[in-house]
């Protein structure tokens, strides 16, 4: 009864594509796309070393940032539910926190018929660490340069008046490859990223265990002419994930992209840095209507302190 409901939920959310063959794995707010300005792009991160969305894509990518970047966002579906989540990183690690909930769900037994409405949540939270072997003096020259990483997962759940929790692990590794040119076409910052999702975990309920759904994902990205983004991300799972990402200024991206997982969802979405401010809009459509999401970093290791006081002087009065 307890995934009946839980698949109902995800169907009416417009999340639960693909989901339809999982057996007898937890569904849980690990299985929603996260974040917003890579969703805007297709979802397709996992190359990608980028603020603090990196950490819902690649751990390794963390080991490449920066500087400190927090990060939060906000979903309404279609009246029904609200997904949140906050997310801070610093260069080689992050944490995160996800917050899925839904109350008034009608619930359905596994003969179809309907029982007492429900509440929905889910609560998770996520740390995530990343390292480049190169920055250790103490380990030989491996020949090229690459990060590893690795991520951990704690996910609560409730539905109606049961409860259950549970815990993933994830590992991920991530390189680049020299800038090319072929002709008048440069393509640079050229990279290729791998997560091995769940290897172990399970979440545990009072009378049953549900483990979670393994997956292996590739993905591998390039700027086109340093102001276009290509990325490709593949699901062994089953899904796929493309997107671009286009930039005439420094401050503004402009994003497009396709997910398919059971079914095609385009996306699009925009973003705007002003001075290590950003401001993301991300749109996904699905069968039973489009969700919204915007989101709010504030990127600390591109903030420009004296610009920014500067702009506050010419608004005060």
């Amino acid at each position: 009864m307890k995934r009946t409901r839980i698949y109902l939920l995800l169907a009416l959310l417009g999340l639960g594509m693909g989901l339809s063959g999982v057996g007898q794995t937890a569904t849980t707010v690990f299985d929603i796309e996260p974040g917003v300005s890579m969703l805007g792009a297709g979802g397709a991160g996992l190359s990608i070393a980028d603020g603090a969305e990196t950490l819902y894509y690649n751990p390794a990518g963390l080991s490449e940032l920066p500087g400190i970047s927090f990060s939060s966002f906000y979903a309404s579906y279609l009246g029904v539910a609200n997904y949140s989540a906050l997310a801070l990183t610093f260069r080689n690690w992050g944490l995160a926190t996800m917050l899925l909930n839904s109350g008034g769900i009608q619930g359905y037994d596994a003969a179809g018929g309907q029982t007492e409405a429900l509440s929905y949540g889910n609560s998770a939270v996520v740390f995530g660490a990343g390292i480049r072997p190169s920055d250790l003096a103490f380990l030989p020259e491996m020949g090229f340069d690459f990060s590893v990483g690795a991520r951990f997962k704690y996910v609560s759940i409730t539905i109606g008046d049961a409860e259950g929790g549970g815990f993933a692990f994830d590992l991920g590794f991530r390189t680049t490859l020299p800038n090319m040119t072929f002709g008048g076409l440069s393509i640079s910052d050229i990279a290729i990223g791998v997560t091995a999702i769940n290897l172990f975990g399970s979440v545990d309920y009072d009378t049953a265990t549900e483990d979670f759904k393994m997956d292996i994902q590739v993905g591998a990205s390039a700027m086109f002419l340093d102001a276009l983004r290509v990325a490709l991300d593949l699901h062994l799972g089953g899904s796929a994930h493309l997107g671009l990402a286009y930039s005439p200024i420094p401050t503004l991206a402009i994003r497009l992209g396709v997910i398919s997982a059971g079914g095609l969802s385009l996306t699009a979405g925009v973003g705007v840095d002003v001075e290590g401010f950003l401001i993301d809009y991300a749109f996904v459509s699905s069968p039973i209507g489009g969700t919204h999401r915007v989101s709010l970093t504030l990127d600390f290791s591109n903030l420009d302190i004296s610009a920014l006081s500067r702009s506050l002087r010419r608004l005060l009065p």
